[in-house]
């Protein structure tokens, strides 16, 4: 049974992502919070595996809950819920350890696939959306040192490149004719060398770092 935080100003929002998560029987509802101080609370108190966080919301915004609850609970899991426009601090969260987002007016599907696929592990960076908001922030952002990836063997950062784009460990092994034991062998390799969370946090400094550029499915010239 996956537990699930689900913290968002919006009475309608957040009751309906409640309803929706109650009505299926590999998911439980353990709390909800108003704002994000209420978030950080209930989180230390329930435990969740993952929390459904908003980002604007009073008393404590959501960017600043996820740091608070990933800080003092590395084991959970946030997947941010937001509108396509919004601004920054969605990336910012994205940085700081989130596990991926949905849209609020997304379908039931996507946002109960959303909680699945990042209690298991994985994050969510598949969907097109995705990866245009990726690339809008990265647009706006300094190349970082691309020194950092000097780690990684020329295989690891072929990988990297595919999941940049969106692939899934299926789709990166055929695209590169290897099975897709050795890309997850070869991702969590690489999450080591690098230091980093989850899948998300590569594809953001493969952004960050111009070794993938926004509109380009390759390495960058």
């Amino acid at each position: 049974m996956t537990r699930v935080l689900v913290a968002d100003d919006q009475d309608v929002v957040r009751l309906g992502l409640c309803r929706i998560l109650d009505g299926e029987p590999d998911l439980e509802v353990v709390a909800q919070a108003p704002d994000g101080e209420a978030a950080v609370r209930e989180a230390h108190r329930t435990r969740p595996d993952v929390v459904l966080m908003d980002i604007r919301m009073p008393v404590l915004d959501g960017l600043t809950a996820t740091h608070r609850v990933l800080a003092d609970l590395p084991d959970v899991r946030v997947v941010i819920v937001t509108t396509f426009d919004l601004d920054e601090y969605v990336y910012e969260a994205l940085r700081a350890g989130a596990a991926g987002f949905v849209l609020k007016d997304a379908p039931a599907e996507d946002i109960l696939r959303a909680v699945r696929v990042v209690a298991a592990g994985d994050a969510m960076i598949a969907p097109s959306t995705t990866r245009r908001l990726i690339d809008a922030f990265a647009r706006t952002r300094s190349p970082a040192d691309g020194r950092r990836l000097d780690v990684l063997t020329d295989r690891e950062r072929e990988v990297l490149v595919a999941m940049a784009r969106g692939l899934s460990n299926a789709e990166v092994g055929r695209a590169l004719y290897i099975s897709e034991g050795t890309v997850r062998t070869h991702v969590n390799r690489m999450l080591a060398k690098l230091g980093l969370r989850d899948r998300l946090q590569a594809v953001v400094l493969a952004y960050e770092t111009g070794l993938v550029q926004p509109g380009h499915t390759g390495y960058s010239a």
